[in-house]
């Protein structure tokens, strides 16, 4: 049984949702690589109903670097360093202060939080396209920053603004997953200095990583035949499920 073995005891999961959390990164990649949608918010809506928030977002965090170090790697040719420069002095200011906050604040109010945040994600208006200087890169890398140690998944806002510095998809693409794989690392880190003990969840991660590579990999070949519409429907639908379950559950912490 994997809840026995020493490498997946410490998560307190039983076997099935271990598995469950390993084939739901497989599909959140697959569904990403074939429609292009948030694999990263609905994993983070999955993993939200068997995992405490102070615990899901530095593992989510985990995950989701292993799959945008491999992206950024794959076309690093089209990175735009010129911004990830300043984006990062406003990323390693936002983690510091979000880093002394969130360790402050009880489960039920990151629950609330995050649950609003994946509805407005869902059916609140896409993030247009920011362009602005050094300073409004930096702004945003910090207030992203800030956010993604509450929320986790900032990835579609800070989209907005690496998409209002180039037209060019694939040197979007670059620096977006870049980008990202700074923010998941300090994130990382951060926590990991507040006393996150990353080495309960390692094994679990690892194969959250690998599935979600796989998923990367044969996601447009296994799903090609679905029609893309009724899919994004259905997910929207699932993901609002998914939220609206965990308000529940915090209005019931908070009676």
């Amino acid at each position: 049984m994997l809840e026995t073995l020493p490498l997946f005891s410490g998560t307190g999961l039983s076997d099935t949702v271990i598995i469950g959390l390993i084939v739901a990164s497989y599909c959140t990649s697959a569904f990403t690589a074939a429609f292009g949608i948030g694999g990263g918010v609905a994993l983070l809506a999955l993993m939200s109903s068997f995992v405490p928030v102070a615990t899901l977002i530095p593992v989510h965090g985990v995950i989701q670097l292993g799959s945008n170090v491999g992206r950024a790697h794959h076309l690093r040719a089209h990175i735009l360093w010129s911004f990830l420069v300043t984006f990062v002095i406003g990323t390693i200011i936002g983690i510091a202060i979000g880093s002394q906050v969130v360790i402050s604040l009880p489960d039920v109010f990151l629950k609330i939080c995050l649950a609003l945040f994946l509805l407005y994600i869902i059916w609140g208006p896409k993030p247009k396209r920011l362009k602005g200087g050094p300073i409004m890169v930096a702004l945003m890398g910090g207030v992203t920053a800030f956010g993604a140690m509450f929320l986790g998944a900032t990835g579609p806002l800070i989209a907005a603004v690496v998409s209002g510095q180039s037209s060019d998809r694939q040197t979007v693409v670059a620096t977006h997953a870049t980008a990202m794989s700074i923010q998941h690392g300090f994130k990382i880190l951060a926590f990991g200095l507040v006393g996150f003990a990353y080495h309960s969840w390692i094994a679990l991660m690892i194969c959250m990583i690998m599935s979600g590579y796989v998923g990367t990999l044969t996601g447009a070949r296994a799903l090609r035949h679905m029609d893309e519409s009724l899919f994004r429907k259905i997910f929207r639908i699932v993901l609002t499920a998914l939220a609206l379950i965990m308000l529940l559950k915090a209005a019931r912490d908070l009676l």
